[in-house]
């Protein structure tokens, strides 16, 4: 009769939270709105085109663009010696770890503590003459299992895997952006080595003038003058032509730690790389809400915020758990594993708090408050992605713009030294007139191969704004990441 009363209790307490389950409200998550325009301000350069649903330039390996095997072979490196990418990979296992954690939370608990004591009463207190020992073995389990009526559970195992897509998508984040700055470096290597090109032939150039100048004053036709100007003009031609190797050292290093390497361990060969400018394909500006890894990550933190508000709520409702414990217990180890030596208790517990201050009503505004933080995260990630695709546009339809003026600008400065030169040896122009077109015509030249590589690291940071060809369906799904539980689990 007492087991029925009990057994009814339960069914009573469980049926009363089912039933009141309905008091929770929570607004079900919508991802935050955020300004999307229909188009970009800035238009492509001449000859790009809007990208349709099956082009896949990007998608991949998007460095394989350029079409070049040297930058094919660093890249394939980042993301498997990359230190930085390889510690978000591991904080992202943390992550699918937790949510296995939480998962353990909808199952019961249950415990073991088999014991043997031996015990023996004071002659002092007992009324015998000797105290017998008594030994007592015990093999008691106990279960509990709390039930979630309010949610708080399903929630916290909900919150968690959406942490855990949010550093799945701060994972691929960092792919891109060491990806990208490997390639950045790279072209702004084999820029340097472009420039010192140049530098190398104007110094050969120069060397050869300064011979005939001074021929020409040994002569008597030239002036000492002319002959310092002229060795002042090779002098710092030549430390300008120092002055690079500094910089490449400084961008080979940064390859080599971007590849998972030492400096020592990393030789990029000092030859200049034709630039080849691909004409990146231009999708809608929504599309950019899904090709982005860091909008995707503030997405998910906003949607695991929004769990955390249920999770507060629910605390102003009553727990409800069941516990039980059973097992065998004698004095006897003979009579110890015997039906007479069983017991076992069994009953439901509804907890709730009746007074905590305001600590609750404070925690609910707290959660409230972090999904509003978040919210306003990913809306400024969102405006700050389309304001770097509006950049690297811009920057490119100048650049490319710019570019075409320089070529000019070197053919006609190329023009003028050659009539400046021929007219010094000619006795009919000044050496400062020489000097003056000389110097326009390297200037020109630097500036045109400064331009070409401004073009390039603009193009690779206009791939990394618009994602690299990454996209949200590559985010693990939420089954993916709390999967059924497992016997293995069972411990």
């Amino acid at each position: 009769m007492r087991q029925t009363k009990t057994a009814l209790l339960a069914l009573l307490l469980a049926a009363l939270a089912v039933l009141c389950s309905s008091c929770l409200k929570v607004t079900p998550y919508q991802r935050p709105a955020a300004a999307i325009p229909q188009n970009f301000k800035e238009q492509p350069p001449e000859g790009w085109k809007q990208a349709q649903p099956s082009d896949d330039v990007l998608r991949g390996k998007w460095w394989e663009i350029f079409g070049d095997p040297a930058l094919n072979a660093l890249e394939d490196q980042v993301a498997i010696s990359n230190q930085n990418v390889l510690e978000a990979e591991a904080n992202f296992r943390q992550a699918q770890a937790a949510v296995r954690a939480a998962r353990a939370n909808l199952y019961p608990t249950v415990t073991g503590s088999p014991s043997v004591t031996g015990s023996e009463a004071s002659s002092r207190l007992s009324s015998a003459v000797r105290p017998v020992p008594l030994g007592t073995y015990d093999i008691p389990v106990s279960a509990s299992y709390t039930y979630d009526v309010w949610g708080s559970i399903h929630r916290g195992i909900t919150a968690a895997a959406n942490n855990a897509q949010a550093l799945a998508a701060l994972l691929e984040s960092a792919r891109l952006l060491y990806q990208s700055e490997l390639a950045t470096d790279y072209f702004q290597l084999h820029g340097s080595d472009a420039d010192a090109a140049v530098l190398q032939r104007a110094v050969q150039s120069y060397k050869e003038f300064l011979t005939l100048t001074q021929d020409r004053y040994a002569g008597g036709v030239a002036s000492d003058a002319d002959v310092s100007q002229a060795e002042t003009q090779l002098y710092t031609t030549q430390a300008q032509l120092k002055d690079l190797e500094v910089q490449r050292a400084q961008l080979e290093h940064a390859m080599a730690i971007l590849t998972g390497k030492p400096p020592a361990e990393l030789s990029v060969a000092s030859t200049p790389v034709p630039f080849t400018f691909p004409r990146i394909p231009m999708s809608l500006p929504s599309a950019l809400l899904e090709r982005r890894s860091d909008i995707a990550d503030t997405e998910r933190q906003a949607a695991a915020a929004n769990q955390q508000i249920g999770i507060a709520r629910a605390a102003f409702f009553p727990t409800l758990t069941f516990a039980s414990a059973a097992g065998v217990e004698s004095t006897s180890f003979i009579n110890w594993i015997t039906w007479p030596s069983r017991f076992w208790t069994l009953g439901p517990q509804a907890a709730q708090i009746l007074f905590d201050a305001g600590r609750r009503r404070a925690q609910v505004a707290q959660a409230q408050a972090s999904y509003d933080a978040t919210a306003a995260a990913y809306r400024q990630t969102v405006l700050t992605a389309f304001q770097q695709v509006e950049d690297n546009l811009a920057a490119l339809r100048v650049l490319e713009s710019e570019a075409a003026v320089l070529e000019q600008a070197v053919a006609s400065a190329k023009r003028a030294v050659t009539v400046s030169e021929a007219q010094y040896t000619g006795g009919t122009a000044t050496y400062l007139q020489v000097i003056t077109t000389q110097t326009i015509a390297l200037q020109d030249e630097r500036s045109a191969i400064a331009v070409q590589t401004r073009r390039m690291t603009a193009t690779v940071a206009l791939i990394e704004a618009l994602g690299g060809g990454w996209d949200a369906s590559q985010l693990p799904t939420i089954d993916a990441l709390e999967p059924k539980l497992r016997l293995r689990d069972l411990h």
